[in-house]
C-alpha cells in the first residue's frame, strides 16, 4: 500500500524537532492536504502540539513497546486515511534504549517502517562545521536519510553550504532562520502544554509562512511519495463477552493518554466516556475508571476544591468500581499532594500517603511490568510494557507488581487490590492486548454485580 511519509529526526534533543515539525505540519494543512502525524517514543506532549495543527489525534510509534507487525499496523491504519504522514523523531536519531543501542530509536522506527528521514541540524554558531556533522550521521551506518534541513541558519550561509550537502547524496531541503518569537517553551517533562501558549495557532501559522519561504515543501512531498509500499494487518485482540462503559479522565490535568490505548479498549468492547475531575461534579454512569497521567501539581487547588468529585471517586473505587490510575492519576488518589505552589493539598484519600516534589527524575525509563499475585486486576500472570517519567514521588508507591528495567534492574511498584491498579508506570496496552481485555472483564463483573 502506498503511504507517503517522512520523518524529521535530529542529532540530539533540543535541536528544534517539535517546532519545525509543527511548522511543516501547518504548512501542509494550509495547502489543503490531509495530514497524519506521529511521534517516535513514549512522549505525550509533542503529539498534543501536532494535534493542535492537524485537528486530529496524533499517535505514538514506539519500537520498544510493540513488535514489528503491530508497529506497522499502528502506523498504517492512520496513515492510509491521509495524503501524507509526518513523523517526529525522539532524542538523537540513533539513540535507543541504552547507551550503545539503537533499539527503539528514531532510526529503528525509520528502518522498520521504511520511512525517508529528513535530518534537522541545529547550526547555531556554525557554518562549514555542519558538513562533517552531516557526513558523520550519513556514514555511521546504512540509513534512510534522504534530506537535510539546517536550523538556525541564514539564507546566505545555506546557499553556500547546500551544494556540498547535495554532493553527499542528500537533498538540502532548506533552512530555518532564527525565529525567537516562535519558540516552544519547556518544562521538566518536556514542552509546556499547548493550552499554556498564548495565540498558539497564530504563531504556528506565522511559522508556516516562514517555512514556505525557506524550505522546499514540494521536495519534501516528493521524498514522501517515493517511500516504499507498506503492508500491514490488524493484530488479533480478544473481545469481552459484553460491552462496558469506561470513564476516562480527560482535561487539562489528566491529558497524558495514549490514543492507541483508547482504540484498543474500544476494540475489546469498551465505550469510552470522557469526564473532567477538575470541572465535573461527579463520575459519569460508567462501569470502570481510568485516571491518566498529566500535571496534577499544576492544578492542585482546583482538584482540591472539587470536593464532590474527590468524594465520588473515593466512594466508587473503595466500593469496587475497577480503576486504573497512572502517574498523575495515581497522585490524585493519594491523601495529599504537594502542588507546584509548594503547598500540600488534599486529594481523594484512596491511597494513604503523600506525594512530594523530589526535584529530580525518579525511576526514569522503559520497563516491563507483571503482577506478583494471581488475585489482582489481571487475575493471573501477565507482562506489559510501559515507562516512568516523573519528578514528584510517593511515600507509598505499592509493591504488588514487579518492574524490570531494560538494563535488568528490578523493583516493586503499584497497588493492586483486584479492582484497582494504581502506580506511577504509564502502560502501553498494545504491548499486551490481553491486559485491556482482562481489565474490561473486571468492569463487566462490577456492572453485573449491580444489576
Amino acid at each position: 500500500m502506498s503511504l507517503p511519509r517522512f520523518m524529521i529526526a535530529a542529532p540530539a534533543s533540543g535541536s528544534g524537532k517539535t517546532l519545525v515539525t509543527c511548522g511543516v505540519l501547518q504548512a501542509l494543512v494550509n495547502r489543503g492536504l490531509r495530514v497524519a502525524s506521529f511521534k517516535c517514543g513514549p512522549d505525550y506532549i509533542d503529539p498534543m502540539f501536532h494535534s493542535r495543527v492537524i485537528g486530529a489525534r496524533s499517535k505514538n510509534l514506539d519500537a520498544y513497546f510493540v513488535d514489528d507487525p503491530t508497529l506497522r499496523y499502528l502506523f498504517g491504519r492512520t496513515a492510509e486515511t491521509c495524503d501524507v504522514s509526518v513523523v517526529e523523531g525522539v532524542m538523537g536519531i540513533y539513540d535507543g534504549i541504552s547507551i550503545m543501542s539503537t533499539q527503539a530509536s528514531s532510526y529503528d522506527v525509520s528502518e522498520k517502517l521504511d520511512i525517508p528521514v529528513i535530518l534537522l541540524l541545529n547550526c547555531r554558531g556554525a557554518s562549514i562545521s555542519v558538513l562533517p556533522m552531516l557526513r558523520g550521521f550519513l556514514e555511521f551506518r546504512e540509513n534512510n536519510i534522504r534530506g537535510v534541513i539546517f536550523n538556525n541558519m541564514s539564507q546566505k550561509v545555506f546557499d553556500t553550504i547546500a551544494p556540498a550537502a547535495r554532493e553527499m547524496g542528500v537533498e538540502p531541503i532548506g533552512y530555518v532562520p532564527k525565529v525567537s518569537d516562535l519558540v516552544l517553551e519547556s518544562r521538566h517533562l518536556g514542552l509546556v502544554l499547548p493550552s499554556e501558549i498564548d495565540e498558539l495557532k497564530d504563531k504556528l501559522n506565522r511559522l508556516a509562512e516562514v517555512l514556505e519561504g525557506t524550505l522546499d515543501i514540494d521536495l519534501l512531498l516528493d521524498i514522501a511519495g517515493k517511500a516504499p509500499d507498506l503492508e500491514y494487518s490488524a493484530p488479533e485482540v480478544r473481545r469481552i463477552d459484553g460491552r462496558v462503559r469506561i470513564g476516562l479522565a480527560a482535561d487539562e490535568t489528566f491529558c497524558f493518554t495514549y490514543e492507541d490505548n483508547v482504540e484498543l479498549l474500544e476494540r475489546c468492547g469498551a465505550e469510552i466516556v470522557r469526564f473532567s475531575p477538575m470541572d465535573d461534579t461527579n463520575v459519569p454512569d460508567v462501569d470502570g475508571i481510568i485516571l491518566s497521567g498529566g500535571y496534577p501539581e499544576l492544578h492542585s487547588s482546583e482538584l482540591e476544591s472539587n470536593v464532590s468529585m474527590r468524594d465520588d471517586i473515593r466512594e466508587k473505587v473503595e466500593g469496587g468500581m475497577p480503576c486504573i490510575a497512572e502517574c498523575g492519576g495515581f497522585m490524585y488518589l493519594h491523601d495529599e499532594m504537594e502542588g507546584s505552589d509548594g503547598e500540600m493539598h488534599r486529594m481523594c484519600g484512596v491511597i494513604h500517603g503523600a506525594v512530594r516534589n523530589t526535584g529530580k527524575l525518579t525511576r526514569f525509563g522503559y520497563a516491563s511490568f507483571s503482577p506478583l499475585n494471581d488475585d489482582g486486576v489481571t487475575r493471573g500472570p501477565l507482562s506489559i510494557k510501559g515507562h516512568e517519567f516523573h519528578y514528584w514521588d510517593s511515600d507509598n508507591c505499592g509493591d504488588d507488581w514487579k518492574a524490570v528495567k531494560t538494563g535488568g534492574r528490578e523493583y516493586t511498584c503499584m497497588h493492586d487490590t483486584g479492582t484497582m491498579l494504581a502506580g506511577y508506570p504509564h502502560l502501553y496496552y498494545y504491548s499486551n492486548p490481553e491486559f485491556a481485555a482482562r481489565f474490561l472483564e473486571r468492569c463487566l463483573e462490577y456492572r453485573d454485580s449491580r444489576d
